[in-house]
């Protein structure tokens, strides 16, 4: 996740200085009826922090590729590598 510029935190520290009544949710319809919600459905699992040995090679490779997602890249080549030679 790319970090959040100036802007945008002074933005998010000025909207959370709005009172409720201040806010206009006339745009929102009202949600009444929670029959098809779903629990967890935007839930994320926590993910353990490790420390792994990477070529500097292959870690410059994935940097040049993207220097902010370069960690989500790994993750998925690694995890797409498990898939494979699971089957």
């Amino acid at each position: 996740m790319k970090k959040r510029t100036k802007e945008q935190t002074k933005e998010i520290n000025q909207l959370a200085l709005l009172s409720d009544e201040a806010i206009d949710t006339s745009d929102i319809p009202e949600q009444i009826n929670w029959e098809n919600a779903v629990v967890g459905r935007f839930y994320s699992k926590h993910n353990p922090k490790t420390s792994v040995n990477i070529d500097s090679e292959i870690l410059a490779w994935f940097k040049a590729q993207s220097s902010h997602d370069y960690h989500y890249m790994i993750n998925k080549a690694l995890f797409d590598y498990m898939k494979q030679h699971n089957q």
